[in-house]
């Protein structure tokens, strides 16, 4: 084995983690913007205001995008396990 083949998977590990992260961050990051927007234009400076809501959207995205996600972390096990028995020989 050569080192090609460790940063190819190393690499196909952070697409990976990339792509089952974005699905998540991505809503809570809008949300985040447009709650400080509001928070800023009101002058509220309350905590909970922007806890409950973000936590909501994660919870609303991991419902809905939940799945696709588990299907991609799967679908690497998969091949990652099945890499394997070429790592012995």
């Amino acid at each position: 084995m050569d080192a090609d083949y460790f940063l190819g998977v190393a690499n196909q590990t952070m697409w990976v983690l990339a792509l089952a992260a974005a699905p998540v961050l991505i809503p809570a990051l809008l949300a985040g913007l447009i709650l400080g927007m509001v928070q800023a234009a009101t002058s509220i400076n309350e905590q909970t205001l922007t806890f409950v809501p973000k936590l909501v959207v994660v919870g609303i995205a991991l419902v809905i995008f939940g799945g696709m996600m588990m299907g991609l972390l799967s679908d690497f096990m998969i091949d990652i396990f099945g890499r394997i028995p070429d790592l012995v020989k």
